[in-house]
């Protein structure tokens, strides 16, 4: 009997953790950040209603969330499309062509079977493009025109899964937001007449956030040692690192913790000549995954040291701004591997069974020409205590 309730506790307990987002009568715990368009409770059901000439509307969550089980259903008519923003916020002034107020963020997409996005996430006002390739036809099929869809979103630190009827029809990798709040999504609308959407059933299991943790502390190399023949330096809270003339080896500043899954995010910038940052490094002999970091090209690419050198990536550095700090970021589950520059997928491999699981991290500046690399802010994604 007590090895029967053991089993049973942790069921009972996930059945409790559910968290209405929608009372089924009031629209409490909700407001209106953009647009326009009509808002309102029919039915146990939040009806949006499309406004002729309002630009995008967003029925938003008065709290903010990070890491999540999200479940709802919706039914729209199929001219209109439609999403559920996440991890979601406002620009608190103008950007760019958006004014200040603007909602942005992760949208899980809401469409048409037509469309076969539905379940996509797309980075409203922010990148505008979706995060992901295009989905599988099989699992698109899931999403049913004019009946009642059921959605089930999964956001665990970087990795985001969307399921649509019980079909999970993505796996996503991306660290650009780790908290925001959740909104509704009525799309600016030009027809005969106006278009809804309808959600219901909205619940959220909160589990918590995660956060980034530093691994370097900007002004001592505390936690990492130097190898090799590079010149390296300290200045202005970054680490600077130099080619040494007539050498032919590469220098490293070498991590001494080691890791398995991570993601690891940092800022670089090159002005001349070749560097890397090293990830699933062996210390002994420098083998390694390399996210590419060139002054000229392949800036956010896939080379494995030691192994089978270029793998996959950009050919050129259009994603590299030059004479400014970039982001890059790599997240290795497994044998999924996938790198970013500046919020730009550069690598994306599902199963690489082939290479390495676990190892430290390293910044490497070659001397076979000459090289000069600024590198700070290097942080690793972890669950917050």
């Amino acid at each position: 009997m007590k090895v029967m309730l053991l089993t049973l506790l942790p069921a009972a307990l996930c059945a409790q953790s559910w968290t209405p987002l929608f009372d089924g009568k009031s629209l409490n715990g909700w407001k209106q950040c953009n647009g326009k368009a009509e808002y309102k409770v029919e039915n146990g059901e939040i009806v949006g209603t499309t406004a002729e000439g309002s630009p995008n509307s967003f029925l938003c969550t008065t709290r903010e969330y990070g890491d999540f089980i999200l479940e709802w259903e919706s039914k729209n008519d199929p001219v209109l499309n439609s999403g559920v923003q996440i991890r979601s916020h406002q620009y608190p002034q103008a950007a760019g062509r958006h004014p200040a107020g603007r909602v942005y963020g992760y949208q899980v997409e809401i469409a048409n079977e037509a469309s076969g996005n539905s379940g996509g996430i797309y980075d409203e006002a922010r990148r505008a493009v979706f995060l992901h390739e295009k989905i599988d036809p099989a699992a698109a099929k899931a999403f049913k025109d004019n009946q009642w869809n059921k959605y089930r979103v999964e956001a665990i630190g970087d990795n985001f899964k969307v399921s649509i009827n019980g079909v999970q029809v993505l796996d996503l990798i991306d660290a650009e937001d780790l908290t925001g709040f959740i909104a509704l999504q009525v799309h600016s609308f030009k027809g005969e007449k106006p278009a809804q959407v309808r959600w219901r059933n909205i619940r959220i299991q909160d589990l918590g956030r995660h956060t980034w943790r530093p691994l370097w502390d900007g002004k001592t190399l505390n936690g990492w040692t130097v190898t090799g023949p590079a010149k390296w330096t300290i200045e202005n809270g970054a680490i600077h690192g130099q080619s040494v003339p007539n050498e032919t080896a590469a220098g490293f500043v070498v991590g001494k913790e080691t890791f398995k899954d991570l993601t690891v995010r940092w800022k670089v910038q090159i002005n001349k000549g070749n560097s890397g940052f090293f990830v699933r490094t062996d210390p002994s002999n420098m083998a390694a995954y390399e996210v590419e970091i060139d002054a000229e090209k392949r800036t956010g690419g896939f080379w494995e040291v030691r192994g089978r050198n270029w793998v996959t990536g950009p050919e050129d550095n259009k994603n590299y701004k030059p004479g400014e700090w970039n982001t890059m970021a790599a997240s290795l589950r497994g044998h999924r591997i996938t790198f970013f520059l500046n919020g730009i997928k550069t690598v994306d491999l599902p199963n690489d069974s082939t290479g390495r699981t676990e190892g430290v991290l390293a910044m490497q500046c070659h001397t076979r020409m000459e090289t000069d690399v600024w590198f700070k802010d290097i942080e690793v994604l972890e669950k917050a205590r």
